[in-house]
């Protein structure tokens, strides 16, 4: 999957950085959603030299080819993962748990938003917000 991800980057005509490769084999280390701090750290752990500011300029770079899809999972800062495998996001109001929903799951109501209001839903960007099926069966303080 690297060699996947910098060959977009080359045929966008981008380089391929060291501070780049770093990011991205981060990224694919990784198991789950990332803030861009906590990447960072990562990939300081194994280049000392590259700064947050980059982390975040090499994130936007790969959002901008495809290779990553950032996510507001509640409050939070966004969080990142590869965009290989795109699905919607629901987060617990009560515990803070993050559950992968399906990519289709949302079809039904883009369709309707999409004949009644012509307007093009992408609700990847942000999660669904409630209470997990926990969170559900205890009663609430």
């Amino acid at each position: 999957m690297i060699d996947e991800g910098l060959a977009r980057l080359r045929e966008r005509g981008l380089r391929v950085t060291t501070a780049r490769r770093a990011v991205l084999a981060a990224l694919l280390d990784a198991d789950g959603h990332l803030r861009a701090e906590d990447l960072a750290a990562v990939v300081q752990d194994r280049h000392p030299d590259i700064h947050l500011s980059t982390v975040y300029r090499a994130l936007e770079t790969f959002e901008e080819v495809g290779l990553v899809t950032h996510v507001h999972l509640g409050h939070g800062p966004s969080t990142y993962h590869l965009s290989d495998q795109l699905h919607h996001h629901a987060v617990c109001e009560s515990c803070g748990a993050v559950i992968e929903l399906p990519d289709d799951v949302l079809d039904a109501v883009a369709t309707r938003v999409r004949a009644e209001f012509g307007f093009e839903v992408d609700a990847r960007h942000f999660a669904l917000a409630g209470r997990c099926s926990v969170c559900v069966s205890r009663p609430r303080r």
